[in-house]
């Protein structure tokens, strides 16, 4: 299939920028949602495209195909859009880790005894010890 080489640009300047990409599977939708120009039948032989060469893995579900960038597909990626090394998808970037605050363990026993919150307490106090009118105890 003939893809314009501006469609093809973006669409594999998405890939690289998130490392992952999800296509639905529908021929005629005039566009992809997260792509400018590229229509949906593109981005999906785009997809298979690079999965035959080893680029990305697919995996399929719900009607949609999720498309995932294999270390061979960023050093391919990287020589065709003429990117630095420095430059790494999202997926491959490190999270930024959580900052230092309270201690989570004060949160358990946020009523005061020395006992968790959740537990014991007035929402079970309206059951009697005898039982109900179903168990034998009642009229």
């Amino acid at each position: 299939m003939f893809i314009p080489k501006a469609n093809r640009i973006a669409v594999f300047s998405y890939l690289f920028r998130e490392g992952v990409c999800v296509v639905k599977k529908d021929t005629v939708s005039p566009t992809h949602p997260h792509m400018e120009g590229a229509t949906n039948l593109e981005v999906l032989n785009l997809m298979k495209s690079l999965q035959s060469k080893g680029y990305i893995r697919i995996t399929f579900s719900w009607q949609h195909h999720s498309c995932y960038l294999t270390p061979e597909g960023i050093e391919y990626l990287r020589g065709y859009l003429a990117l630095p090394a420095e430059i790494v998808p999202a997926t491959h970037k490190k999270a930024p880790s959580r900052p230092e605050g309270r201690d989570r363990e004060d949160e358990k026993f946020a009523g005061g005894e020395g006992k968790p919150a959740f537990r014991g307490g007035g929402d079970r106090e309206y059951r009697s010890r005898e039982g109900g009118f179903g168990r034998g105890g009642g009229m």
